[in-house]
């Protein structure tokens, strides 16, 4: 058989019932996780199948509005993702992060797509959304941790920040370590990501490729061929957050403004 195995209500409902075992588990050592368990199970079914719903008419459209406006409601959620799971906020974060994942990993995409593999045209749904949705994932990651850094390092280091200040140093010159540190801090999760592909793990694309009855060989290439521009958009879209991050930071007479932070509850 060369093309993917058919999977029916049964086979899922068998690997659902992995989920039971984990709460179970939850249940047994009280670990307080079965509501979230429920939901982010419920979540997932229910959000992949709107998604499979969603992607049969705008893979059929030979057309690139379906696709573009495809492309940038995911960038626009990857975006909200992002800033939900940090623990301060400010005005015009959203529009920061929205910056980051467009230029980020919407132009590695339309890089990746046009560029490199030299899909014609671009917008091919079958190339462009995956390949946008997989950058996507992995970039907000870095994105939302630079962010989260930058406001930690702000905040609770705001006495060496402002040390600098106090000693003639410009807003970039007191920030520049800040920045540094939380770009290290975004690039982390790919950096170990790339470093255990192949031999410790089989990503998630591969192992569709191979499902699906593409050659082990060209999976591979494929795969080689996310991890650097999943690299790329992540440096690019974290380092891109970050700098717009310490702009709204400091004001114009190079006075490092903490007011405009606001830590959310929960």
């Amino acid at each position: 058989m060369t093309g993917p195995i058919p999977l029916g209500l049964p086979e899922l409902a068998a690997a659902a019932s992995l989920i039971l075992v984990n709460g179970l588990l939850s249940l047994w050592l009280g670990l307080g996780l079965e509501k979230r368990l429920l939901v982010a199970s419920v979540r997932t079914v229910v959000q992949l199948l709107i998604l499979g719903a969603i992607l049969v008419p705008v893979f059929r459209w030979e057309h690139p509005g379906p696709v573009v406006a495809m492309g940038m409601l995911m960038v626009m959620l990857a975006a909200w993702e992002a800033i939900r799971r940090t623990a301060r906020r400010f005005r015009g974060m959203y529009g920061a992060a929205l910056t980051s994942m467009l230029v980020g990993a919407g132009g590695t995409a339309l890089l990746g797509t046009a560029a490199i593999v030299g899909v014609d045209p671009w917008w091919q749904p079958q190339y462009f959304i995956p390949l946008l949705g997989m950058i996507l994932g992995n970039a907000l990651t870095g994105i939302s941790l630079g962010l989260d850094r930058t406001m930690d390092m702000l905040d609770d280091g705001r006495g060496r920040v402002e040390t600098r200040l106090a000693w003639g140093a410009t807003a970039w010159e007191a920030a520049r370590p800040v920045a540094a540190e939380a770009l290290r801090t975004g690039m982390i999760p790919i950096i170990n990501s790339m470093s255990a592909v192949g031999l410790v793990t089989i990503p998630g694309m591969m192992t569709g490729q191979i499902l699906s009855g593409t050659a082990p060989a060209l999976a591979a290439r494929y795969q080689i061929l996310i991890m650097f521009l999943v690299a790329g958009a992540t440096a690019l879209g974290t380092a891109l957050s970050v700098l717009l991050t310490v702009r709204v930071m400091f004001d114009r007479e190079h006075r490092l403004r903490i007011d405009k932070l606001r830590k959310v509850s929960g």
